[in-house]
């Protein structure tokens, strides 16, 4: 399991940014922030050691009494989203209840990150769109196949048409990951992160970014 350091933030969208060398590069931009810690999981008590995360604050009228006692208790604002974040033991030993994350603790320019979000749903779609297919021909008398999958069965033996094979369904609205993204820069005044190039995920979507767990070791061998 990841436990790297990380944030939850929302996806705002796609903008560029211009380096001082003049190139442009192509931005996603996440408001990670301000985020709260409500609470901790520990190995003692829960078998695990997480961190309780709250951001974006909500109406007191909206708020449960269980809930709102709960902030009071953690000395928060009310919250609309909580999220549980795992880490290890080091990491979670650094906030105390209460405090705000700051992102230029957690992250650096130009460091990897992964990130994590729900890609758009697509709703049921065809192969085409699915899984990309060519489709049938469209001349020399081709009737109602021109956007089908082809054949999906089988001889004799087995007789049956076998798993995993691909076909129209449900697209999209799934949990996906893009790993060693390039985190282009950290405005920690404004909880905003800007990652290079794209991220799963719609506007204004929940996505979780964290220290690239897969990044590529150096050589020591000259």
């Amino acid at each position: 399991m990841n436990t790297q350091p990380g944030v939850y933030g929302r996806k705002l969208g796609c903008t560029q940014i211009f380096e001082a060398d003049g190139s442009v590069k192509r931005v996603t931009v996440i408001e990670a922030g301000p985020v709260v810690v409500l609470g901790k999981r520990t190995p003692e008590k829960d078998g695990y050691t997480a961190l309780i995360l709250g951001f974006e604050d909500r109406k007191e009228k909206h708020t449960s009494k269980s809930l709102a006692g709960y902030f009071k208790k953690a000395g928060s604002t009310a919250k609309r989203l909580i999220k549980e974040l795992r880490c290890d033991a080091e990491f979670a030993a650094k906030w105390e209840v209460g405090q705000t994350l700051k992102l230029d603790e957690i992250f650096q320019p130009g460091q990897l990150v992964d990130a994590r979000g729900t890609t758009r749903g697509r709703g049921f779609t065809g192969v085409m769109r699915r899984w990309n297919f060519a489709g049938n021909v469209t001349t020399h008398g081709t009737h109602e196949y021109r956007r089908h999958g082809g054949s999906i069965g089988t001889n004799m033996t087995p007789g049956r048409t076998l798993p995993n094979l691909k076909m129209g369904g449900q697209y999209g609205n799934e949990t996906l990951s893009v790993l060693n993204v390039k985190l282009a820069r950290v405005d920690a005044e404004k909880h905003l992160l800007m990652l290079e190039g794209g991220i799963p995920g719609a506007k204004n979507g929940i996505v979780l970014i964290r220290n690239a767990v897969k990044t590529k070791k150096r050589s020591t061998k000259r």
